[in-house]
């Protein structure tokens, strides 16, 4: 379990580091394209793309509970949910969340929320059902691992770094079409080609490195869920249940889908895995019954 965390740990880092590489990369060919000071265009970009991130990053938690139509509750409407989630937070060492129902018979849930002291998990009407007693507190921990890794912080870096790379690329080819001739040195017609090839490729890379990050870190929230619960059976059997229901969630959103334990989109469409939020639901399973 700590082997698959440190990983997991690991290989994300690497792909924000491709993230800051690519943004570098493509501010540098600009300057190198025009010359004349266009890394004012990447600033301005960066700028741009941190405010409109901040809204999501300082209301998106609201925002998600409220697309999807998740409903509070409290210890005393649904005591033996409550004090699951009161039982594994204080086994982690987390504050307690706020605890949500979503009235869908899918079995789904997510976590949200910048940090652990203003998280929030949403469990489905389905999963509270359909779910045994160690199924459900595999699910529980997986988001409240999600919590106590931060891993809603660090997406929100990744949606900055993507909104980035999209807004630059933007620029430049409306600057190339719509601005007129720009003179430079270094203006010759191929480099001003592959200046264009590549920012229209740049977003389409970053959304890519952006979904693999997602996997990776549902990856690192079974292997923590396991390791709090001390029994990754529960949680893999959970995984099997909604892996043969494939019922779509009705308030699905592209916007909060990599939030959820398992795609919500499942039974709606066939999404290849390289262009999915989450990783396979059977490699998940393989790795939860490999944990010893």
């Amino acid at each position: 379990m700590y082997s698959q965390i440190d990983s997991n740990k690991r290989n994300s880092v690497i792909l924000m580091m491709l993230f800051i590489t690519i943004i570098i990369g493509i501010g540098y060919g600009l300057e190198y394209l025009w010359g004349d000071g266009s890394y004012i265009i990447v600033w301005g970009a960066i700028i741009l793309s941190l405010l409109m991130t901040s809204v999501s990053y300082f209301k998106g938690d609201k925002i998600a509970l409220t697309s999807t139509g998740a409903k509070p509750i409290s210890k005393e409407t649904d005591r033996s949910i409550y004090n699951m989630v009161e039982n594994l937070c204080i086994a982690s060492g987390i504050p307690m969340p706020k605890v949500y129902i979503i009235e869908d018979m899918a079995i789904n849930a997510f976590a949200t929320g910048r940090k652990p002291e203003l998280s929030s998990i949403a469990l489905t009407r389905g999963a509270i059902q359909k779910l045994e007693n160690e199924e459900l507190e595999g699910v529980i921990a997986h988001e409240l691992s999600h919590v106590k890794n931060y891993d809603i912080r660090f997406m929100t870096l990744v949606a900055v770094l993507v909104g980035t790379i999209a807004l630059i690329s933007d620029i430049f080819i409306r600057a190339q079409f719509f601005g007129g001739k720009r003179e430079s040195k270094n203006s010759h017609p191929a480099f001003l080609i592959v200046g264009i090839v590549l920012a229209i490729l740049s977003p389409l890379i970053a959304e890519l490195i952006k979904l693999a990050i997602s996997r990776k870190r549902e990856y690192l929230a079974d292997a923590s869920a396991s390791l709090l619960t001390r029994y990754p059976d529960g949680l893999a059997s959970a995984l099997e249940k909604i892996n043969k229901e494939k019922i779509p969630l009705k308030k699905a959103s592209t916007a909060t889908a990599h939030l959820f334990i398992a795609s919500p989109f499942s039974g709606k469409q066939k999404l290849k895995s390289l262009f999915s939020t989450h990783p396979p639901i059977e490699e998940r399973i393989k790795k939860l019954r490999g944990m010893i």
